[in-house]
C-alpha cells in the first residue's frame, strides 16, 4: 500500500510537470504573442499617421500655389510693403499661407505636426505653421542645424532619430525633422525647402494606456538609434541585452515580427519582441521593442507551483489515510488469516471463529476453516484406511496359505492317478493346477502370445474333458517370431469360453475352433492380428451389439474366467493403445462367429523391453 501511494505521488508529480512543462509554454507563448498583438496595433496607428504626414510633406513640395510663391520669392531679400508692393507679392503669400494652413487642417494626422516650414532658398522669405512659439528666424536658425544638410542632401526622406525641438527656447519637446528641397516647376532648380516637425505624441499617444509591467521595458528605434519609453517620454539608450538569437518555441503572429532570446547586462535570459513599423518611406528603419516581463511569468508559474504542491499534498495525505484504512480493513484481517496458517502449519487444525468476516477476506478465512476440517477428516479417514490396510495384509498373508496348499493336494491326485493308470485324471489335473497357479500368481498386464496360448491350451483341456473330447481346437500361427509378441493377459480365453458356451454348446454336435495369429502392414506400423472362429450357432446384429457393450450374464455368473467379458477384453485394448484398436465380431448365423483383436505388433526383446 505504502508502494502504491507511493507510485500514484510519482505518477501524479510526473503527470504535473508535464502538464506544468506545457503550461509554461503556453504561458510564454501567449504572453509572447500577446505583446506581438499590442506591438502590432501600435504600430499600425503609427504607420498611419507618418504616411499622412509624410504625404503632407510631399505635398508642401509640389503645390503649385507653393511651388510659385518661392519661385516669385527665391531673390527677394524681404516681403515688400504695401506701397512697393506692385507684383501683388503680399496678397500672395497671403494667399499661399492660407493655402497651406486649409492643408494642414485638413491632414488627418495635423495634431501630430508640431511646426510647418516653407522657406525660400535663401532664407529670407518663408512661411510658418506652429503650435509653439514662432520666430521671425525660424528659417535662419534651421538652416545653422547641423542635421539641415544631412537632410537637405539626402536623396531621399532621411530619419534621423529624434531630435530637440530646434526652436525651443527653452528645453522644449522631441520632435522628428523632415526636411526636403522643393524643386522649380519645369525644371530641376532647387528654388526653396520645407520643415516638418513631427511631435513624438505621436508615440506616446498610442503606447499611453500600452499595458507595459514593472519589469518590462519598451523601446524604439529610429534610423538606427533607441530611445526607451519612461513614463511618458523617449530617452535615448542603447539596447540593455546582447547576444540575440532566435526565440524558436513559438511562431509569430505576425510576418516580420521577430522573437529574440536575449542576455541581458545583468546575465538574466530574457525574451524580446520587436515589431516594425511598416510602410515609412526613407532611409532609417522604424521599430517597436519589448523585453518581456519575467515576473509576470514568474508569477503565474509560481502560482502553478503552489497549485502544483497543494495538489501533491493533497494526495500524500490521502494516500496516508488510504494506508491507515486499509492497514485496518485489511492489514489486520491478512495477519491473523496468516497466523492461522501458520498455526495449520504446526498441526494446529481447529477452527478460529475470529478470521470469518463480512467481507472477502472473511470468506478465505471460513475457506481456510472449512479446509481445516477436511484435512482433519482426511487424516481420520486415512488412520481408518491404515487400519483397513493392515487388516487386509494380514488377510492376504493368510489366503497364500490355501493357494500352496491346494496345489500340494492337486499334484498328489496327479501322482496317483499315474500310479492308478488313469491318465485322463493326471492330465486333468495338471492342466488344472498350471490354470490356478497362473491366476492366482499372475500380476503383470501383459504376456507373450506364446505364454498366453499355453493359459488358452490348459483350459481348453479341462473343458474338452468336460465335453467328452466331442470339442478340438486348432492353432494357425504365420511365423514363429508372432510368439513374442505382447498380448493382454487372459484375452484369448474369454473369446474361447464365448465360442464354447454360446457358439458350440447350443448346437449339441461336435465343435471346431480355430486360433490363428498374423502380421498385418499399416503404415507406419505393424498390426498384430488375432482371429477365433468357431462353427457354432452364429450371432444376429443385435446380439453383436449387446454382447460389444455388456455381458449378458457376467452379473450372475461366479465363475472367475466368464466375470472378465470380452466387452473388457475390448475395453482394455482401446484404453492402452485406442479407438483405432479392439475386438471386432463378424458372424452368419447358423454357420460360424469369428472375433478378430486387432493390437499393435510389439515383440519382447531378452532384456524384457518392448520393440515395434
Amino acid at each position: 500500500m505504502a508502494l502504491t501511494a507511493s507510485v500514484t505521488l510519482l505518477i501524479t508529480i510526473l503527470t504535473t510537470s508535464i502538464c506544468f512543462s506545457v503550461f509554461q509554454s503556453f504561458l510564454r507563448k501567449n504572453q509572447i504573442q500577446s505583446a506581438e498583438f499590442n506591438l502590432q496595433v501600435a504600430s499600425n496607428n503609427i504607420a498611419a499617421d507618418m504616411k499622412d504626414i509624410i504625404y503632407f510633406s510631399k505635398w508642401c513640395r509640389s503645390n503649385s500655389t507653393i511651388i510659385s510663391y518661392l519661385e516669385a520669392f527665391k531673390h527677394r531679400q524681404k516681403l515688400p510693403s504695401v506701397q512697393n508692393d506692385t507684383d501683388n507679392l503680399r496678397p500672395m503669400a497671403l494667399s499661399t499661407h492660407n493655402r497651406l494652413k486649409e492643408e494642414y487642417y485638413n491632414t488627418r494626422s495635423y495634431d501630430y505636426i508640431s511646426r510647418v516650414l516653407v522657406s525660400s532658398i535663401d532664407e529670407n522669405n518663408f512661411l510658418q505653421i506652429t503650435t509653439n512659439n514662432s520666430s521671425s528666424y525660424a528659417a535662419k536658425i534651421i538652416s545653422q542645424k547641423p542635421f539641415f544638410k544631412r537632410l537637405y542632401d539626402s536623396p531621399d526622406f532621411l530619419w534621423i532619430g529624434l531630435i530637440n525641438d530646434p526652436l525651443a527656447e527653452i528645453g522644449g519637446d522631441t520632435i522628428i525633422p523632415i526636411l526636403r528641397p522643393a524643386y522649380n516647376e519645369f525644371n530641376s532648380e532647387i528654388i526653396g525647402w520645407t520643415y516638418v516637425e513631427i511631435s513624438t505624441r505621436l508615440f506616446t499617444r498610442y503606447l499611453s494606456s500600452y499595458p507595459l509591467p514593472d519589469d518590462s521595458s519598451l523601446f524604439l528605434t529610429i534610423g538606427g538609434k533607441n530611445y526607451i519609453y519612461d513614463l511618458g517620454s523617449w530617452k535615448e539608450t542603447e539596447l540593455p541585452y546582447k547576444n540575440p538569437s532566435q526565440y524558436s518555441e513559438t511562431n509569430a503572429l505576425f510576418q516580420g515580427t521577430q522573437v529574440l532570446s536575449v542576455t541581458t547586462e545583468q546575465g538574466e535570459k530574457r525574451i524580446v519582441v520587436e515589431r516594425p513599423i511598416e510602410g515609412i518611406e526613407g532611409i532609417g528603419d522604424f521599430s517597436l521593442i519589448q523585453v518581456l516581463s519575467e515576473q509576470q511569468f514568474k508569477q503565474q508559474k509560481n502560482l502553478y507551483m503552489l497549485l502544483l504542491l497543494g495538489i501533491c499534498l493533497f494526495i500524500l495525505s490521502l494516500g496516508i489515510l488510504l494506508i491507515f484504512f486499509l492497514n485496518r480493513i485489511i492489514m489486520d484481517p491478512i495477519r491473523k488469516v496468516s497466523s492461522k496458517l501458520s498455526k495449520i502449519s504446526t498441526g494446529d487444525f481447529s477452527k478460529d471463529a475470529e478470521i470469518e468476516w463480512d467481507h472477502e477476506i472473511g470468506q478465505v478465512g471460513k475457506g481456510i476453516n472449512s479446509m481445516s476440517e477436511n484435512i482433519m477428516t482426511l487424516l481420520d479417514k486415512k488412520v481408518a484406511d491404515e487400519k483397513q490396510k493392515k487388516d487386509l495384509e494380514y488377510q492376504i498373508l493368510q489366503s497364500q496359505i490355501n493357494p500352496h496348499f491346494l496345489y500340494n493336494t492337486l499334484n498328489s491326485i496327479k501322482w496317483m492317478a499315474t500310479i492308478q493308470n488313469a491318465t485322463g485324471i493326471a492330465d486333468m489335473t495338471t492342466a488344472l493346477a498350471r490354470l490356478l497357479k497362473n491366476v492366482s500368481k499372475g500380476t503383470a498386464s501383459f504376456i507373450t502370445l506364446k505364454e498366453e496360448l499355453e493359459l488358452v491350451k490348459d483350459y481348453f483341456l479341462i473343458q474338452q474333458y468336460r465335453y467328452g473330447g466331442s470339442v478340438t481346437i486348432e492353432y494357425q500361427i504365420t511365423s514363429e517370431d508372432l510368439y513374442q509378441c505382447r498380448i493382454h493377459r487372459f484375452s484369448l480365453q474369454p473369446i474361447i469360453e464365448n465360442a464354447l458356451f454360446h457358439g458350440i454348446e447350443p448346437t449339441k454336435t461336435a465343435g471346431h475352433i480355430i486360433v490363428s495369429a498374423q502380421k498385418e502392414e499399416a503404415s507406419p506400423l505393424k498390426i498384430l492380428k488375432i482371429d477365433i472362429t468357431d462353427n457354432g450357432v452364429g450371432m444376429t446384429p443385435e446380439m453383436i451389439e449387446k454382447v460389444m457393450q455388456d455381458d449378458a450374464d457376467s452379473a450372475n455368473n461366479t465363475e472367475f474366467f466368464r466375470h472378465i467379458g470380452i466387452s473388457n477384453v475390448n475395453k482394455r485394448i482401446q484404453h492402452d493403445f485406442g479407438p483405432d484398436y479392439g475386438i471386432t465380431i463378424t458372424s452368419q448365423p447358423g454357420e460360424f462367429t469369428t472375433m478378430s483383436i486387432r493390437i499393435p505388433y510389439e515383440r519382447y526383446t531378452d532384456n524384457q523391453g518392448a520393440e515395434r
